[in-house]
């Protein structure tokens, strides 16, 4: 029985799927859209969403009590990878992005951030591919 025990093993031990999660969070934070094996999106897409939320909330507690936004950020910081590179070589603040670019666009959403879209069969192994993507306005 799987009582109480949540997430994938993803056929990884321990410290490779926890690396292989936060990178594919900072990913998705920092081009908004990922193409991935089926398995792996659903295993990060609630880690994303639950980032976001946290993120949201603490902009909204920012306006009474600037000590728990702070908090906010530093929770969010422990569980993303901090900087990416673009192709260009410049360094983009992935925790800046999320507070200052990701969160606001979704202040008005109850949730729900991300989507799935089904690509088809990977070429080697026939793996199902998808695209993980930020929800975008419409």
């Amino acid at each position: 029985m799987r009582h109480r025990v949540a997430g994938k093993k993803l056929n990884r031990s321990m410290g490779h799927r926890n690396a292989l999660r936060r990178n594919l969070v900072s990913a998705l934070l920092h081009h908004e859209r990922i193409m991935t094996t089926e398995a792996k999106a659903k295993a990060v897409r609630g880690q994303v969403e639950k980032l976001i939320t946290l993120a949201k909330k603490g902009l909204q507690a920012e306006e009474e009590a600037p000590e728990k936004g702070v908090h906010a950020r530093r929770l969010a910081a422990g569980r993303i990878y901090r900087w990416a590179t673009d192709p260009d070589g410049t360094r983009v603040d992935l925790l800046k992005k999320l507070f200052e670019e990701i969160a606001p666009r979704y202040m008005e959403r109850a949730g729900g951030y991300t989507r799935i879209y089904k690509m088809g069969p990977r070429k080697g192994d026939a793996a199902p591919m998808v695209l993980l993507e930020l929800v975008g306005e419409e």
